[in-house]
């Protein structure tokens, strides 16, 4: 599966996803690129889209993107409060429909 991680997700989260194509926002060459224009260029490459910004799925109509919004629901956007999200997020990739959101939540 291909994922892109948004660019306020700590690069080092990749590793937790081992077994998929994961990319960044910046190694994309987009940082800095609003929520929607990115949505629109991560459909074209990625099956499944990474944030924190738990207000995505109000600001974009997602079910009209071709792919999949994971939004972890984590204390912080640092590395060691994201590595816990790894195995949740990899059971959760073989059920993710597209233009769906899934919220992952540390205790769940």
């Amino acid at each position: 599966m291909r994922i892109l991680l948004d660019e306020c997700i700590d690069r080092r989260f990749s590793i937790e996803l081992r077994g998929h194509e994961v990319k960044t926002v910046p190694q994309m060459g987009w940082a800095g690129i609003k929520n929607g224009t990115l949505m629109e260029l991560a459909e074209e490459s990625f099956d499944v889209f990474v944030t924190v910004d738990r207000n995505l799925s109000f600001q974009q109509n997602i079910p009209s993107y071709d792919l999949a919004v994971v939004v972890l629901r984590a204390v912080s956007n640092r590395y060691k409060d994201l590595a816990p999200f790894g195995p949740k997020v990899l059971n959760k990739l073989p059920s993710l429909e597209i233009g769906s959101t899934v919220f992952v939540d540390r205790d769940r």
